[in-house]
């Protein structure tokens, strides 16, 4: 089988070089010897996908992708175009939306990550008071929560389209909820998360980055609940396998070593080959939490970390 070579987006400015953000990722591929082809994300995001292919080879074979977010939509979309030129995402569009999507990986982390319920809605579309009264009593009708949809929060509009410090306040769940909506906009994914807060481990200096995450774990200073964001560790699997443990891309310089006995079994269970877990260990010391799933190939990497294990990982799958 051939070697997979790795898709990067294209610089907007200059199509024929990689997206600066993305950069360093594609000079440390060809140290290791690797391949990589670039990619159209904004013709991906308008639905061109064979637009956006254009400059990956013909018969190219096995392909990761590591780049922008995609809808679950568009990504199908990007997997169609390739197979028509003869290439293969290994990531199929299920597993994708799988592991992008919160109900994709729910059922499998349950337990394992706060508590959470949805409401599949178009976008800008605000659930009714009777389906976020459901919603509510599902989660147990009380206590605090954050509104994110399937895929991100408003975490920096903490107060006003993120957090609700009591469910039982349903008044008080209307207005996060509507403003989280309208502010997303176009881009809401999916529908409406409801999602239990959970008080994390902080620095002991009280720094950590930017504040607020997109699970229900409890990271923001503006919270009145402690100060700072929780450390978090990323986890990048392969195969079942973790290939690169650091720490959160919004907060670099905080090292952490989680521990993986619990998560190692769900993340093969879910069945995804290439996926991220963010980590973070509780406030009361009662262990560690799965804040967040995602697909590993729109997952960012944290500024200075050394990806050669990973990306060498990627072109021997």
């Amino acid at each position: 089988m051939p070697v997979p070579a790795i898709l990067f987006p294209a610089d907007p400015l200059n199509p024929r070089r990689p997206d600066p953000h993305f950069a360093w990722e594609a000079r440390l591929l060809r140290e290791l010897g690797g391949e990589h082809h670039l990619v159209d994300h904004d013709a991906l995001l308008a639905g061109h996908a064979e637009q956006a292919v254009r400059r990956v080879p013909q018969d190219r074979g096995p392909l990761w992708y590591r780049g922008w977010m995609l809808p679950s939509a568009r990504y199908a979309g990007f997997a169609t175009a390739l197979a028509a030129r003869g290439c293969a995402l290994l990531t199929s569009p299920a597993g994708y939306a799988t592991a992008h999507e919160l109900p994709g990986w729910y059922d499998v982390f349950e337990g394992a990550t706060p508590p959470s319920t949805w409401i599949p809605t178009a976008a800008s579309a605000v659930p009714g008071p009777e389906e976020l009264a459901a919603a509510v009593a599902r989660l147990g009708g009380s206590g605090p929560a954050i509104v994110k949809d399937y895929v991100k929060s408003r975490k920096h509009e903490w107060h006003e389209a993120c957090y609700i410090p009591e469910l039982a306040d349903l008044a008080s769940v209307g207005r996060v909820v509507a403003r989280f909506v309208e502010l997303q906009g176009e881009f809401l994914t999916g529908g409406v998360v409801l999602r239990r807060y959970e008080e994390f481990e902080r620095p002991a200096d009280g720094t950590g980055g930017s504040s607020g995450d997109d699970s229900g774990g409890g990271s923001d200073d503006r919270s009145g609940r402690g100060s700072g964001r929780a450390v978090e560790a990323r986890v990048w699997w392969l195969d079942g396998e973790p290939v690169l443990v650091g720490p959160h891309p919004d907060a670099p310089h905080h090292g952490v070593e989680p521990d993986l006995t619990g998560v190692r079994p769900l993340v093969r269970m879910l069945g995804c080959r290439f996926v991220t877990t963010d980590l973070a260990s509780r406030a009361d010391g009662s262990g560690w939490r799965v804040v967040e799933v995602g697909d590993g190939q729109v997952s960012d990497l944290p500024h200075g970390i050394d990806a050669t294990g990973l990306l060498a990982s990627l072109i021997a799958a």
